[in-house]
């Protein structure tokens, strides 16, 4: 599946460079007015409605579950849907992790405060379905199982680096954990919580980590990095998904969402 992924999204590329004259090409259009979304791997969709209802539809549309509760703990500041048989609702101010399982039910609630995490700035899913942690009071990164509990940590990046990275989002992607600071580039940690590398990679939007490909929109153009490469290759994005509120790229095409609804793209 991770190898379809990459040789689609390096064809997207090319697509992108040689049809601008045709632009991309509508598969199917979500109405309604949606704060935010995510799409995992097999198609699925999962949306925020302004009623803040999280719903998720299968690829062909068709509902597969409803999460009602959504607000309980605040806003919800992410959605990780990496993993179709679990997804994670992340609520930055109340420091607590909800975890679906794949009809939206939920399995567990982890409170990070009680294991004395009081600044939790990023989450995603781990390669052995674990959680990592961006710790921002203590600067360190932060591995934990669904029960909560501390399972590995970085050093305190204080003592690394003069400036500490206060990354957005996490990837963890062929045995890498990605931790993107917008302001200051991309962090890359082994699993083992060693600093191996920083990319210059700055004010992208957007960011994915497919393999070892780095994907984001900047000023209207489509980024994409090979890490151990030093290739950072850069296209213009058609007109219908240059202003989009947010894209996606998925095996599937591009997902955009915009003020009235979710549309999926291809290009052929």
């Amino acid at each position: 599946m991770r190898l379809m992924l990459i040789l689609f999204f390096a064809g997207m590329s090319m697509r992108l460079a040689a049809q601008q004259g045709s632009g991309p090409q509508l598969i199917r259009t979500i109405p309604g007015e949606f704060t935010s979304f995510a799409a995992d791997v097999l198609g699925n969709l999962y949306t925020i409605g302004k009623d803040n209802q999280l719903k998720k539809s299968g690829p062909s549309g068709d509902s597969v579950g409803v999460y009602n509760d959504v607000r309980r703990f605040g806003k919800l500041s992410y959605i990780d849907a990496s993993n179709p048989l679990k997804t994670l609702l992340f609520y930055r101010d109340f420091r607590t992790i909800v975890v679906l399982d794949r009809f939206l039910n939920v399995v567990n609630t982890i409170d990070l405060r009680k294991q004395n995490i009081f600044q939790a700035k990023a989450i995603c899913t781990s390669y052995d379905n674990n959680i990592w942690v961006w710790d921002e009071q203590e600067s360190k990164l932060r591995k934990i199982g669904e029960d909560g509990r501390i399972l590995s940590e970085t050093a305190d990046l204080r003592m690394v680096f003069d400036e500490v990275p206060v990354p957005a989002t996490l990837f963890d992607q062929d045995g890498f954990v990605y931790c993107y600071d917008p302001a200051r580039g991309m962090y890359v940690f082994d699993y083992y919580g060693a600093f191996k590398n920083r990319l210059p990679l700055l004010q992208w939007k957007d960011l994915q980590v497919i393999g070892k490909t780095i994907l984001g929109r900047l000023d209207g153009k489509l980024m994409t990095y090979t890490v151990g490469t030093l290739q950072l290759n850069e296209k213009p994005l058609p007109a219908a998904l240059r202003d989009s509120e947010r894209i996606r790229l998925m095996r599937q095409g591009i997902f955009v969402l915009d003020a009235d609804a979710i549309r999926l793209f291809t290009l052929q």
